[in-house]
């Protein structure tokens, strides 16, 4: 048997987890509250309110944009 890997956005989950300490859920929650913002704005967003890095703003935008 082999180990599936996850790939994409979604290989960066158990870090922001781990580092932010919210649940992925929640932090879907908070960026489709933000309606009608773009990709980079939730980006900025994350970063700026949640003092979120870069890569793990844009992955949890892009995979809750992706839904």
């Amino acid at each position: 048997m082999t180990k599936e890997t996850v790939k994409g956005p979604a290989s960066y989950f158990p870090s922001i987890e781990a580092k932010y300490g919210r649940p992925i859920a929640e932090w879907k929650a908070l960026i489709r509250a933000q309606s009608g913002k773009k990709h980079m704005e939730l980006v900025a967003w994350l970063k700026e309110e949640h003092g979120m890095g870069h890569g793990h703003a844009n992955a949890l935008v892009a995979d809750t944009l992706r839904e």
